[in-house]
């Protein structure tokens, strides 16, 4: 299998904050990644190590520069306009032509179950609409590799069991998925791979099973059962 990312000993500091310490981590093609742990653990500065948002401040980030990336935030940002112009406009800047740009957009549009909300204004929509917008403004960019940060935090369930829907039908279709989240359940659901964090050092990495079977640190086992470590 092909590495997309190679990570050895990074270490990412925002200003005095060290958000991650010695982080020594691969990730291939084709995986099903959660990255869990308590706030300020690291996972948010994790995924924006890998999608290029912060660089490190020492170690070695290696990754596929052919891969291309996108990366869906809790609170996605709408634009003031249409959930079709939404969506057009990240193709348009992609170099797509206006006109296929449209088609390429309403395409994606359909693909999450929103096609008919295409002339709404964008910012009218609800948390769980706005993430599948976001979703889709992602998928139409056809990107090999989906970041994702806390996607469902501030969602009803029926709107975390349709961006859940989603997710894995993204990844079934070949697309790497890398995630964090507190929802344990979800992360059963969805990753073949799970990685725990705690103030910005990596404690474990293990297949999602194994994870939840108690091969863990101490510490991690008290965040599994919803205790401060």
């Amino acid at each position: 299998m092909t590495d997309l990312f190679k990570l050895q000993a990074v270490d990412v500091r925002y200003g005095r904050v060290q958000a991650l310490s010695g982080c020594t981590l691969r990730i291939q093609a084709g995986e099903r990644l959660a990255l869990v742990g308590s706030n300020g653990s690291g996972k948010s500065t994790l995924l924006r190590t890998l999608n290029g948002l912060v660089r490190p401040a020492s170690g070695s980030l290696q990754h596929d520069t052919r891969a291309r990336q996108a990366m869906l935030f809790q609170r996605p940002y709408m634009l003031r306009a249409s959930v079709l112009r939404n969506v057009a406009l990240g193709l348009w800047l992609a170099g797509v032509p206006w006109r296929e740009a449209k088609a390429q957009a309403l395409a994606a549009l359909e693909r999450v179950g929103l096609g008919h909300l295409a002339t709404r204004n964008a910012k009218a929509l609800s948390g769980g609409q706005q993430q599948r917008v976001a979703l889709a403004r992602a998928w139409a960019l056809k990107p090999q590799v989906l970041l994702l940060d806390e996607p469902t935090a501030s969602l009803d369930p029926a709107a975390k069991r349709e961006v859940e829907r989603l997710m894995a039908e993204f990844a079934d279709a070949g697309m790497t998925l890398i995630f964090s989240s507190h929802n344990l359940g979800q992360v059963k659901r969805l990753a073949q791979r799970v990685i725990y964090l705690e103030q910005g050092w990596l404690m474990a990495d293990l297949p999602t099973a194994a994870f939840f079977d108690g091969l863990v640190p101490a510490a991690a086992e008290a965040f599994l059962k919803g205790e401060l470590a």
